[in-house]
């Protein structure tokens, strides 16, 4: 369907030249998304795979343990796509206070998106309703510490931002006006509402993010934050019971593309060609999501028949393999700590998971000494390496 531009250009003077900053008209779309069968059965087929997801939960025996990770997994690949050099195994290490293999405001950033996600939640669950108060505070946790604390953590931008480029004359992108973020984010707070009409879960949040990016209402974390808008969505409309869908390693992959949609979407009002773009992205992701859970219980069990094999030893093998479940590269103090047995049982204990090929010792010293879960690790990590597409 062949719309006008979705919004309107304003002149703005910035560093001595004029340039066109770009107004998003409010959703949802007008005239209203074109429902095509293929469309359509695309999005029966998104929310399909949202349900097999959910159901996921059943399927683990304990969900907390995969979504520990999960989450990092995502903080890790959302970061990426902003540029930053972390690991997964980096962000553990930080997390147990050791030196990470990069920059430590790289992986400061991943792990200030554990925390803003975990934030994010909270509040949910406190009863605060998914608004620009619960946005503003999530930013404000995005940006607590690191590159971006700079950057007005937790307000809107008071000053004109820009798309790639050095500034907005060369920019490809150029957004709203500061003086006009305001208005455009009440705006969508409606329609996040249900105001000015109910609007289907599903694609309330494919037509948010690109009315968020497009507003960029932040000076920084935009990328990360509209993400984060998805997966918050989501859990606060209960389709899904945990925050189990991250789409940020299928936008990395299909970056370049995903930029063009973004702007087509604002230039020629193409929302159908956005909508068939993410329904793949949720049902790739969901079902991705699944394969890991299962394979992360696979291994599970796989290893723990085998750690039941040693007689006496098992039943504190088995405590120390929990514990490495939910944090796959831990130190032995941390062990001792999470599962309450003595400093030489869990060194008796790692010793045999060693010998059986399951844990790996990442360091040689005789005090904090760190190990790994590796397989675990491998599984979860898989993807994170991809190159951006």
């Amino acid at each position: 369907m062949k719309r006008a531009l979705q919004g309107k250009y304003l002149t703005i003077t910035t560093v001595g030249e004029k340039t066109q900053a770009f107004v998003p008209a409010p959703l949802p779309p007008r005239p209203p998304i074109e429902w095509t069968p293929e469309l359509r059965d695309k999005f029966d087929r998104a929310l399909l795979a949202l349900g097999r997801l959910d159901s996921v939960s059943t399927l683990l025996p304990e969900t907390s343990l995969f979504l520990y990770m999960y989450v990092r997994q995502e903080a890790v690949l959302s970061s990426m796509i902003e540029g930053t050099q972390s690991s997964l195994s980096d962000l553990l290490m930080f997390e147990l206070d050791q030196e990470p293999g990069v920059p430590l405001d790289d992986v400061r950033e991943v792990s200030n998106y554990v925390a803003a996600l975990d934030h994010g939640l909270h509040l949910l669950e406190e009863g605060l309703p998914l608004s620009l108060r619960l946005l503003r505070e999530v930013h404000g946790v995005l940006l607590d510490k690191g590159r971006g604390s700079s950057q007005t953590p937790g307000e809107f931008r008071r000053s004109q931002n820009w798309i790639g480029g050095t500034r907005p004359g060369n920019a490809a992108f150029v957004p709203p006006p500061a003086a006009e973020v305001p208005e455009c984010m009440g705006k969508l707070e409606l329609f996040l509402h249900d105001q000015p009409e109910a609007t289907p879960v599903l694609l309330k949040a494919a037509l948010a993010h690109v009315q968020f990016e497009t507003i960029h209402p932040f000076l920084d974390g935009n990328g990360r934050l509209g993400r984060l808008l998805i997966t918050l969505l989501l859990c606060d409309e209960k389709v899904l019971k945990e925050p189990m869908l991250y789409l940020s390693l299928y936008l990395k992959t299909h970056r370049q593309y995903y930029y063009e949609l973004l702007n087509n979407v604002r230039l020629t009002g193409d929302w159908e060609a956005w909508l068939d773009f993410f329904a793949e992205a949720v049902i790739v992701t969901a079902g991705q999501a699944v394969e890991t859970a299962q394979q992360l219980l696979n291994l599970s069990n796989l290893d723990r028949e085998r750690i039941g094999d040693l007689g006496r030893a098992a039943t504190s093998a088995l405590q120390v393999h929990r514990a490495l479940m939910e944090r796959p590269i831990a130190t032995s103090g941390w062990l001792v700590e999470k599962t309450g047995i003595t400093p030489a049982t869990v060194n008796k204990a790692l010793a045999h998971l060693e010998q059986l090929g399951i844990v790996t010792e990442l360091t040689a010293q005789k005090r904090n000494r760190l190990f790994s879960y590796a397989g675990y690790i491998d599984i979860m990590g898989r993807g994170a390496e991809l190159p951006a597409g």
